[in-house]
């Protein structure tokens, strides 16, 4: 199939083997590549209930039809797994140069199972693995670690484009459960754990490089389409938002819709949000716009610090979710501070969401008695001391790296703790935007705002966020619709640019396929049943697909409240939608 290249790569750490493998036409037909193809590889080859850090745990790594093509959005990678922060389904997707460098070694994806002997090194081309002995950089921060492999590994062969490293910090060699992974210094796949699963098979980084390019079904047609969207981007308002103040420009918004969670999910409000806006960012900060390779949105923001203690830190961020864990839910109340926590993470290699929800969770502990360790709302060096500890795993450290599940139950506190399937929610609370209760609820990773993006019609009007009757019709369309773009690999940010319509015309232009939006629909469902036959195997109960307790609760001030009711009817609503019983099975 033309937008395939119509081989993987399978790697054996344990014994040190890698062999290349096709697959049957009728799986691209059906799964198109990317999350449709490493989906269905992952239920074929991992055996049920395998622990997700036993050797026998599958990782895998993949582009898809769209990568390496002039489309914009398209320079991103996918990672798949089984999830040691959750014990179900794990997928997470990060941009920047490397995806490039990834889908050019000419594989749909890359499977690697099994344990290396001793810290490793992977060095991936298109007909070539290499294992480098990497003990010497075991224990080394992400930023250092990525620098010396690339330095280390790259290549010069003929026709060869530049080498692309993903690497783990010391948060996932120490097994901590939601471990990232770090690509361009400041990128991520950062939910899930991924990272951690990597630090289980002792792998410490990957090298990618090649001179592989897809073949595409209409190359002038692509060309077209790509031409087409550049013009409509350039007036586009969403567009023009992004580039001038990246995903940071949430926390007006959220904070004006009273869904912007604080004092861990206690508040919809911080009174102080002016202090870590977009507009502070950018005013206390050398901050400029980061584009990804093939993006004119340039979400990411280049920041400097200019003054104060942390003058002269430099990252690209903060992204909204980090500004609302440590800024919301710990409630500090200055944007240098936030970045500083976040370069923390950025070097352990820890998932800021998560790490921003335990610190808050840990502050409440406190308060709660349950902990000795004396920390409360808005002390940063506490939270900054409590992040080492938990890459470390010290003190209570250990208890943290374990996830909220395993912290709630030590410390007798299940009735406060916020997660769905063990994941902490991102930055929108369910008791102002009712569709992001059955995002969370029912999201194959555990508590993620990513597969269908639905804070984007409930904040932007296109459906109110107090209306439960057709909320899961909506819902499921944009899920459907962000189900392809991830079989593609394409980036969320793109999704007003990209409807159905254009969505029909680009795959067609990559595959030849017939794209009408039934077939399109068809074959996203097949991935979303895949993904749900997987969980079910791996324990999935209907308790899985509830809110907490806490966010049951009215929120302070405000008064705003989802009912288990509310969640009960959309949460069934779905389920019909989909085609599956009242228990949410297949049938």
């Amino acid at each position: 199939m033309y937008g395939q290249y119509g081989r993987i790569l399978k790697i054996n750490l344990s014994e040190k083997k890698y062999w290349s493998e096709s697959l049957q036409e009728e799986l691209y037909d059906q799964y198109l590549g990317g999350k449709g193809i490493a989906s269905y590889l992952l239920y074929e080859l991992n055996p049920p209930g395998v622990d997700p850090l036993h050797p026998d745990n599958c990782f895998i790594f993949a582009t898809g039809p769209i990568s390496g093509s002039r489309i914009w959005g398209s320079c991103r990678y996918g990672v798949f797994t089984k999830s040691p922060q959750t014990g179900f389904y794990a997928e997470s997707y990060s941009g920047g140069k490397v995806p490039e460098a990834i889908d050019s070694t000419g594989y749909d994806a890359i499977v690697i199972q099994g344990k290396s002997a001793e810290p490793t090194v992977l060095s991936i081309y298109p007909e070539e693995v290499a294992f480098h002995e990497a003990g010497d950089i075991w224990g080394k921060e992400t930023y250092e670690t990525e620098d010396t492999v690339i330095e280390r590994y790259s290549r010069s062969d003929e026709g060869f484009r530049k080498p692309g490293a993903v690497v783990i910090g010391p948060a996932a060699e120490k097994l901590v459960c939601f471990g990232v992974i770090k690509n361009d210094y400041w990128r991520s796949a950062g939910r899930t754990g991924v990272g951690t699963v990597l630090g289980s098979k002792q792998v410490k980084a990957l090298v990618f490089q090649g001179d592989r390019k897809r073949p595409l079904y209409d190359k002038e047609a692509v060309n077209h389409l790509a031409k087409e969207i550049a013009e409509e981007g350039k007036d586009n308002p969403g567009v023009k938002g992004y580039k001038t103040m990246g995903t940071s420009q949430l926390v007006k918004i959220v904070n004006m819709a009273n869904a912007f969670p604080t004092r861990y999910w206690s508040q919809g409000t911080y009174d102080k949000w002016e202090n870590i806006s977009s507009d502070t960012l950018h005013q206390k900060c050398d901050v400029k716009p980061r584009a990804c390779l093939k993006c004119f949105m340039a979400c990411g923001r280049m920041t400097t610090v200019k003054e104060g203690r942390h003058a002269g830190l430099k990252l690209e961020g903060p992204e909204y979710e980090t500004i609302f864990a440590f800024g919301g839910l710990c409630m500090i109340d200055s944007i240098e501070e936030i970045i500083y926590l976040n370069d923390i993470c950025d070097r352990l290699g820890m998932d800021t969401i998560t790490a921003g929800n335990l610190c808050a969770f840990t502050i409440e502990a406190y308060k709660h008695g349950k902990v000795e360790y004396k920390i409360d709302y808005g002390e940063v060096d506490a939270i900054a001391k409590l992040l080492d500890m938990i890459a470390r795993r010290e003190g209570i450290g250990d208890i943290l790296a374990q996830g909220i599940k395993h912290a709630a139950k030590e410390w007798d506190l299940e009735d406060i703790a916020v997660h769905v399937k063990g994941m902490e929610p991102a930055g929108y609370d369910p008791r102002v935007l009712k569709g992001m209760g059955l995002a969370y609820a029912t999201a194959d990773r555990g508590a993620c705002h990513l597969r269908a993006t639905f804070y984007k019609p409930e904040l932007s009007g296109m459906i109110s966020p107090d209306k439960i009757e057709g909320k899961a019709e909506l819902f499921v369309d944009f899920e459907d619709r962000l189900t392809l773009f991830d079989t593609l690999v394409l980036c969320r940010f793109y999704r007003d640019l990209y409807p159905w319509e254009i969505l029909e015309e680009i795959i067609h232009a990559l595959t030849g396929i017939d794209t009408s939006k039934d077939a399109l629909r068809a074959r996203a469902t097949a991935i979303s049943t895949i993904i749900r036959q997987f969980n079910l195997r791996e324990g999935l109960t209907p308790e899985d697909e509830w809110l907490p307790k806490r966010l049951f609760s009215k929120l302070e001030k405000t008064g705003h409240k989802i009912t288990s009711e509310e969640l009960a009817y959309m949460l069934k609503d779905y389920y019909r939608l989909r085609g599956w019983s009242e228990a949410g099975i297949p049938e």
